[in-house]
């Protein structure tokens, strides 16, 4: 096992106390704390608190906008782009579950204009999630709805499943996971 560098376990741990305090009740006190030494070493890893949020939060951002791309671009039909979109989904959170449990809860800590950018990225992934679903309702793939709501539906059912990747016994089977949640929305929105 390769031995983890100072920086991966600062994030790490640092993303644990976030998680279980919240990101505004966590002090830099605490950071330091957690990881037993002194307020000023808290200063080796990062520049402030702030800066920590955006490194996770647009690090992880990062990696679903780029499995979005690679969806989009990949010439496959609506469902197929649907079930990668979720095995992605799921694949990158079963990895990062602490990072994606910012992302679902900590976001609007965000400031100024990494506030704004945040949320242009997130539109920007809901709106080419919206084309998909659009794209297979227009091709007689996907019963007729309103694709804004199977959008956020689907969006909402997947937030949620970091909590199956944190510190817990069993772990989750992400592969299992993964078609549980394809088979649950396909029969929600594709015509058989």
């Amino acid at each position: 096992m390769i031995k983890e560098t100072k920086r991966a376990r600062f994030f790490s741990k640092t993303l644990v106390l976030i998680h279980e305090k919240g990101f505004k009740a966590t002090t830099m006190r605490d950071i330091a704390q957690n990881l037993q030494f002194e307020v000023a070493n808290v200063y080796n890893y990062i520049d402030s608190k702030q800066s920590f949020l955006e490194e996770a939060l647009f690090g992880i951002q990062k990696e679903f906008l780029n499995a979005m791309d690679v969806t989009v671009d990949s010439g496959l039909d609506a469902p197929e782009k649907l079930e990668q979109l979720i095995s992605s989904y799921i694949h990158i959170t079963s990895k990062r579950p602490y990072e994606q449990a910012l992302l679902v809860n900590e976001w609007r800590n965000l400031k100024g204009t990494k506030l704004q950018e945040f949320v242009a990225n997130r539109k920007d992934y809901e709106r080419k999630f919206e084309a998909i679903i659009t794209q297979g309702i227009h091709t007689g793939y996907f019963k007729e709805m309103e694709p804004e709501i199977a959008t956020q539906t689907i969006l909402a059912t997947l937030r949620w499943s970091y909590s199956r990747f944190l510190d817990r016994k069993p772990v989750t089977n992400p592969l299992f996971m993964q078609k549980q949640l394809i088979n649950f929305v396909s029969h929600g929105i594709v015509h058989k």
